[in-house]
C-alpha cells in the first residue's frame, strides 16, 4: 500500500513507514495513493454486519494485501473490542454511540487501532519503540489507553498542569507499565 505527502504527492512511502513516522518528511499528512470504493452488495446489506465486521472489511478494502488476512482482523478485533451502539431517537434518526471505549472518547477507536498496527510492525524487533505524546485532555487519554500493555511499545505524555480535568489527568497518570505522564 502506496500513501503520499499531502505536501509533495510524489514523496511516497509503504503503510509500515507512513505509520511509524506519522508525518511525512516535508510535514505533510500522509493520504493513500488509492481510496477504493467499497463493493455495492456491502454497503446494501451493511446493517448485517457488526462494528468489528465493518471495520475490518474497510479496513481490509483500504490497506488490501500489505497485511496478511488473519493479521489484519486480529489487529482489528483486538482494537475494536467494545461496543459502539446505534440509539434510535426516533423511528428516522439515531445516533451512533462512540463513548463506549476505554477512555470514554471517540479516539479510542483510532488510538487503539494506530497502537495494535505499531505493534504488529515492530513485533520482530529487540527494542521497544517510544512515542511522545502532547496532549491537552481526551486525545491524551484515548492514546494511553490505547497503548498501554502493547507489546514493543512505550509511551510517554506531557500534559499542562491545571489544564486537563481530574478525570483525563487520572487517564494519564494511573496506568503505569508502559505509560508515563509528565505534566
Amino acid at each position: 500500500m502506496q500513501l503520499y505527502s499531502t505536501n509533495n504527492p510524489s514523496l511516497k512511502v509503504e503503510l509500515k513507514e507512513a505509520v511509524m513516522q506519522s508525518l511525512a518528511k516535508d510535514k505533510g499528512l500522509y493520504m493513500p495513493e488509492v481510496i477504493p470504493v467499497l463493493d455495492k452488495e456491502f454497503i446494501d446489506h451493511i446493517e448485517n454486519y457488526s462494528f468489528q465486521e465493518i471495520a475490518y472489511i474497510v479496513s481490509k478494502n483500504l490497506i488490501g494485501n500489505y497485511i496478511p488476512d488473519a493479521d489484519l482482523k486480529e489487529i482489528v478485533y483486538g482494537a475494536i473490542n467494545f461496543p459502539a451502539p446505534v440509539v434510535m431517537l426516533d423511528e428516522k434518526i439515531g445516533t451512533l454511540e462512540l463513548w463506549h471505549g476505554p477512555s470514554l472518547a471517540f479516539k479510542d477507536f483510532g488510538a487503539r487501532f494506530m497502537a495494535a498496527l505499531m505493534s504488529y510492525f515492530i513485533k520482530n524487533e529487540n527494542q521497544d519503540t517510544t512515542i511522545l505524546v502532547a496532549t491537552s485532555g481526551d486525545t491524551g487519554g484515548a492514546v494511553a489507553a490505547g497503548f498501554y500493555k502493547t507489546l514493543g511499545m512505550k509511551s510517554s505524555f506531557l500534559y499542562p498542569s491545571g489544564k486537563v480535568s481530574d478525570l483525563q489527568e487520572k487517564q494519564l497518570t494511573t496506568l503505569g507499565e508502559n505509560i508515563s505522564a509528565v505534566k
